[in-house]
C-alpha cells in the first residue's frame, strides 16, 4: 500500500478516536445538532479505524513470521513460509476493503438516468448504429432487471434513429451506465456498399442521472419556449388526432428536449421538463470538472470520427474501449447487452484514479 494512503488511513482512524471522545463531552451531549453531526461521522468512520487496526495487526503477524523463515528446522521454516503466504491473502483483501472506504461514493449512484444515442458522422449507417446501440443498451437493461421508457424519437430514413431519448429506471443504473457517455465509433461495411469498402460512422452517448424533487433546477417560465405537437410513430389513431407531444427550449442555455411517449400531454410535460433539469445539472457538473481538471476523459465530445471513447470493428469481431485501451474479441455478446466485460474494467479505473488522487 502506498505510503500517502497508509497516511490518510492513519489520519482516519485517528479522527474515529478523536470523534469517540469528544461524544463523551457534556458539552456535547447536550448539543443536539453537535451530537447528531458526530454520532453520524463516527458511525462511518468506525468501519474504517477497525480495518486498518485489523490491518496494522496481520502486518505484525506477517512480520513476525517472516522471522521464523530463518530457523534451522526445516519444518517451521516451511510452516511460516505456509503462514506467510497465508497472511498475504488476508493482507491484501483486507487492503481492498480499506481503500473502498477511502474511495468517495457518487451520490449519483444509485439515480435512474436519461440515455440519449444520435447518430453523427457517417449519414443512415450512423443512423443504423445508433439503432444498434439502443437495442445494446435495452438488452443489458433487461438482463440487469431495469426499465427502459422511450421518450422520443426521430428515426432514421433508412432504419435506425437520428436521435432518440429514453428513461432507464432500476437498481444503481447510473453506477452502471455513466462510463457510456462519449462518441463509439462503428467499422463495417453496410448492406448498401456495393465495393464492399469498410465505412466507419459515428454515434454520441450522453447518461444523464435523474434529478430528485429536493434538487430541482428552478426554471423561470419567461426561461422556457414551450410547444405542442402531434407524436410520431406507431400509436393508433390518438397520436394522429391529439398534440400531446411536448417539446420545451430553455432560451439561455438552447437546449431542447421533448417527450412524445405518453398519451397525456401533462405526463409528457412533466417527464420532458424533468429531462431538460436533467441535462442543466449535467452541463452545469461538466463546467465544474472542468475547472477542476485538465482533461474529461468521459465527455461527449462533438461526434467526429476522431473522437472516440469506443470502436466497434465488426469486420474482425473486436471491440475497443480507447480510455483504458481494453480490447475484446466479443463484438456480437457485447451488442447483445454483455456489458459487464466493460463496465467492470472502467468502474474499476475510476475507483484506481479516485484513489491516485488521494495519494496525491
Amino acid at each position: 500500500m502506498k505510503d500517502a494512503l497508509r497516511r490518510r488511513l492513519e489520519q482516519l482512524a485517528e479522527r474515529q478516536v478523536e470523534v469517540g471522545r469528544l461524544l463523551a463531552e457534556p458539552q456535547v451531549m447536550d448539543t443536539a445538532g453537535r451530537f447528531k453531526e458526530l454520532s453520524m461521522e463516527f458511525s462511518r468512520l468506525t468501519p474504517l479505524a477497525d480495518g486498518w487496526l485489523a490491518y496494522v495487526a496481520l502486518e505484525a503477524d506477517r512480520l513476525a513470521t517472516t522471522a521464523m523463515i530463518q530457523d534451522p528446522d526445516p519444518e517451521v521454516r516451511e510452516m511460516a513460509d505456509e503462514e506467510v503466504r497465508a497472511i498475504d491473502t488476508r493482507l491484501a483483501a483486507a487492503g481492498e476493503v480499506l481503500l473502498n472506504y477511502l474511495v468517495p461514493t457518487d451520490p449519483l449512484d444509485a439515480r435512474d438516468v436519461f440515455l440519449e444515442v444520435r447518430a453523427a458522422a457517417g449519414g443512415d449507417e450512423a443512423a443504423l448504429f445508433a439503432g444498434d446501440l439502443l437495442r445494446m443498451y435495452c438488452r443489458h437493461a433487461d438482463s440487469q432487471g431495469w426499465k427502459v421508457e422511450l421518450l422520443s424519437e426521430s428515426r432514421g430514413e433508412h432504419g435506425g434513429y437520428k436521435e432518440v431519448v429514453s428513461r432507464v429506471s432500476g437498481r444503481d443504473v447510473y453506477s452502471r451506465l455513466k462510463f457510456e457517455s462519449g462518441t463509439h465509433r462503428v467499422q463495417r461495411v453496410p448492406a448498401t456498399e456495393a465495393q464492399g469498402r469498410i465505412h466507419t460512422s459515428t454515434c454520441t452517448v450522453a447518461v444523464l442521472p435523474e434529478m430528485d424533487e429536493v434538487e430541482d433546477v428552478v426554471l423561470a417560465d419567461a426561461d422556457l419556449r414551450v410547444d405542442t405537437f402531434r407524436a410520431s410513430g406507431a400509436g393508433g389513431q390518438h397520436v394522429n388526432k391529439t398534440d400531446s407531444a411536448i417539446r420545451i427550449t430553455h432560451l439561455p442555455s438552447g437546449i431542447v428536449v421533448e417527450c412524445q411517449d405518453e398519451r397525456s400531454q401533462h405526463k409528457n410535460r412533466s417527464r420532458a421538463m424533468s429531462l431538460l433539469k436533467a441535462k442543466l445539472q449535467a452541463s452545469e457538473r461538466e463546467k465544474r470538472e472542468q475547472a477542476t481538471a485538465q482533461t474529461r476523459r468521459l465527455q461527449v465530445g462533438t461526434g467526429d470520427r476522431s473522437e472516440r471513447i469506443r470502436t466497434y470493428n465488426v469486420p474482425q469481431g473486436r471491440l475497443t474501449d480507447h480510455r483504458i485501451e481494453l480490447t475484446l474479441y466479443r463484438l456480437q455478446s457485447i451488442l447483445d447487452g454483455a456489458l459487464d466485460e466493460l463496465i467492470t474494467p472502467l468502474s474499476r479505473e475510476w475507483r484506481a484514479e479516485q484513489l491516485a488522487a488521494i495519494g496525491e
